[in-house]
């Protein structure tokens, strides 16, 4: 069952009317923040630019030859860093599944595991007759349903085949035969390609990776296999694809130094660029702390200087051209510090997001010259093939064969991070490193005072209704309303953080009413991507279930979490509480749904928050990527890595000196646990607590007017 937390409207001691639910607006007066709904993911730009800044200062300052060789390494270790570490190599299995004769070439349809279990479903092009060993391309596919055997990619790879070169043509996982999610009828349960990368792509970033690890394993596989074929020049081998096909290009030839030449399609760009137009794509475009790290995509191409490559470009793509010509210019002056100008090519086209005449003759005319296999150059018109020609398995999805996932791979992963974690709870004796947890968060303590805007009071039967504008912690303003009893209080304030917003949390007439009864004042805010700050205009390409991942990939990229965004705006607020609203001696916590997650990192950064009560909260980031079908409405609240060092029951176990009440936890598919789940995941903090002397109080099963008499007992 999910529990949705709606109260009750009860008339009785102090009336809220109806009419404060409108009065607590404060953006149709404040005219200026009209933008405030984007205040989340422009903030998270705004430190990426700053970041991106520091980059271009430090490749502004290299000079001579043995200045961009620093770099270069520098850029090594950090891209060893960021995707790996990479799984041992194991045998590959490989297995001809099929083959398709034409007078000028052959077709094998190939099949083997870049990791036990781990299929790749691929086609290898060779030409006909050969005269000893031939140069070869990979090619990567772009975002579409059937992989390689689209008609656009058969076009290219006809073409090369055609030209002399061997070509290798396989499906990224979740694409063409490698599709990941299906029902028990064998329908597809995920909506598009991008979606089948993000969705298990988030999982992995919870285990402190980008999903960018898996997808170039299979290209480094994808060479492995290629050497193992005595048909092939092992010292002429060159990469190229387009679009998640160019991703996939650019990070492989980055990362695997037997590619000699590389030609990424419609993908180089920059991060700016991408943050100010489409935003971040999809999961394994984007390494975890990419630009906190100071990389950008200029750096996928100097990295392998002076190794020859090709930017091919169109004028119209959603990947801006402006972008791929100033990082162009970059990466043409690093290959000019290394004495290999010559090596560094760009070809622009008229067009939108696709693939041109143009571009591909200039494409075969690069790896005609790079991998010395001279001829025309032309772009033929040719014969493709049906898509089942061309399957590898037998029905046409690897899913049916049984072996593991991007899912299960990860999975294990985190599996391994869930046993340490423990071992390290024992070790600790329930301390929690909080510099730790601030660094793998983002979080950064904020200066106290924040600058705050009084803006108006409304006087009501029993009770005033103040509002504020207060600044955030970015270029940005947090909207707040205190309802405060006429009587004399008992210095006990409430924060309210309701995960759809403070006009949903105004709205739950019952328990504000009670609360002021009780002397309590109840301040209700908005945070960064709620109510009237968010979601914002950015969907992006992996939209799910109402959630945008791709936000949530933004403070991937520059290391600051969302938590940590809204955990610190917490904290502002306490500390605005307690500096400027008179009277208030003790400061306590509500948080609804999602929120929790954000209250609890908050609530062990900031002493001044006494209580803690959550009201749906989901309770472990390793169990949502240990879940095949998570909720995506929790990733948001995920700090992403965690799991490395610490889970939400640590923090709850951080609060040895604080209470805390969960009421109605849910699981990470958004029902309720049963209890041998719920003592689990909820057993170390008890324990912690329970040795402490504090107050943790656990409820289940209650429903709507429960909740609120349980809050009002807890409250006094």
């Amino acid at each position: 069952m999910k529990y949705l937390f709606s109260f009750l409207i009860l008339v009785g001691g102090l009336n809220i009317p109806l009419l404060a639910q409108e009065d607590i607006d404060l953006f149709e007066f404040w005219k200026y923040y009209s933008d405030a709904e984007n205040s989340m993911y422009k903030a998270s730009c705004e430190l990426a630019f700053e970041q991106l800044d520091d980059r271009r200062r430090e490749i502004s300052g290299l000079t001579g030859k043995e200045g961009f060789l620093q770099r270069q390494s520098k850029v090594r270790k950090t891209l060893d860093a960021l995707i790996g570490p990479l799984p041992e190599k194991t045998p590959l299995n490989a297995k001809v599944t099929g083959v398709i004769k034409k007078d000028d070439y052959r077709v094998e349809m190939i099949l083997f595991e870049s990791v036990p279990g781990y299929y790749v479903t691929a086609a290898l092009f060779l030409p006909r007759p050969r005269k000893g060993k031939v140069p070869v391309v990979i090619y990567a596919s772009g975002h579409t349903d059937n992989g390689f055997r689209s008609e656009t990619y058969q076009h290219v790879l006809i073409n090369l085949v055609k030209k002399g070169f061997a070509v290798f043509a396989f499906d990224p996982i979740g694409q063409g035969e490698r599709w990941q999610y299906f029902d028990q009828q064998g329908n597809r349960q995920l909506k598009g390609t991008t979606i089948e990368h993000s969705y298990p792509g988030v999982q992995c970033y919870i285990a402190g990776h980008s999903p960018t690890n898996y997808f170039v394993w299979d290209g480094i596989r994808s060479v492995d296999y290629l050497l193992t074929r005595k048909e092939i020049d092992p010292e002429r081998i060159g990469m190229t694809g387009r679009s998640g096909g160019g991703t996939q290009t650019a990070f492989t030839a980055a990362y695997d130094e037997r590619i000699l030449a590389a030609a990424p399609e419609c993908f180089i760009t920059n991060m700016e660029y991408i943050l100010k137009s489409i935003g971040p794509q999809d999961a394994e475009q984007n390494l975890h702390r990419m630009i906190e790290q100071g990389l950008d995509h200029a750096d996928l191409l100097e990295v392998r200087a002076p190794k020859p490559a090709l930017m091919v470009t169109t004028t119209r793509d959603f990947f801006s051209i402006q972008g791929a010509r100033e990082t162009f210019t970059e990466v043409k002056q690093f290959y000019t510090g290394l004495g290999a100008s010559d090596n560094i090519h760009m070809v622009e086209d008229d067009e939108g997001h696709k693939s041109t005449r143009k571009n591909r003759e200039a494409m075969y005319a690069f790896f005609q010259q790079y991998l010395d296999n001279p001829g025309s150059a032309e772009d033929l018109e040719v014969e493709t093939f049906p898509e089942e020609d061309l399957w590898v398995t037998e029905s046409g999805r690897v899913a049916d064969l049984g072996g593991e996932s991007l899912f299960s791979l990860n999975q294990k992963v985190v599996n391994q991070q869930v046993e340490a974690l423990k071992q390290n709870r024992e070790q600790s004796s329930g301390k929690l490193d909080l510099e730790a947890v601030r660094r793998i968060s983002g979080f950064s303590y904020p200066q106290q005072p924040a600058k705050v805007v009084f803006s108006g009071r409304f006087q009501y039967e029993g009770y005033q209704l103040e509002k504020y504008l207060l600044q955030g912690g970015g270029d940005y303003q947090l909207p707040l309303a205190l309802f405060k009893p006429e009587s004399a209080g008992n210095g006990q304030l409430v924060l309210y953080f309701d995960q759809q917003g403070m006009k949903k949390a105004a709205g739950q007439q019952r328990l504000i009413n009670e609360l002021m009864n009780q002397g309590l004042s109840v301040l209700v805010a908005d945070l960064p991507g709620i109510g009237s700050l968010g979601p914002g205009y950015l969907k992006g390409d992996a939209y799910v279930d109402n959630t945008s991942f791709n936000q949530w990939f933004a403070g991937n990229l520059n290391g600051k979490s969302i938590v940590a965004m809204r955990a610190e705006d917490m904290v502002r607020i306490t500390g605005f509480a307690k500096s400027q609203l008179e009277g208030v001696t003790s400061i306590a916590v509500l948080a609804l749904g999602t929120l929790g997650s954000e209250a609890l990192h908050a609530a062990n950064f900031e002493t001044d928050i006494s209580q803690v009560a959550l009201i749906n909260p989901f309770l472990s980031y390793a169990e949502i990527a240990m879940t095949r079908h998570y909720m995506s409405s929790y990733i948001p609240s995920v700090v992403a890595g965690a799991v490395k060092i610490y889970d939400l029951p640590d923090l709850m176990a951080g609060l040895d000196q604080r209470r805390l009440f969960v009421v109605n936890p849910l699981n990470a598919q958004g029902e309720a646990y049963n209890d041998q789940e719920l003592n689990n995941v909820l057993n170390y903090p008890g324990q912690v607590l329970s040795n402490t002397g504090k107050d943790f109080q656990l409820s289940t099963d209650l429903n709507e007017s429960q909740i609120v008499d349980s809050l009002l007992e807890w409250f006094k």
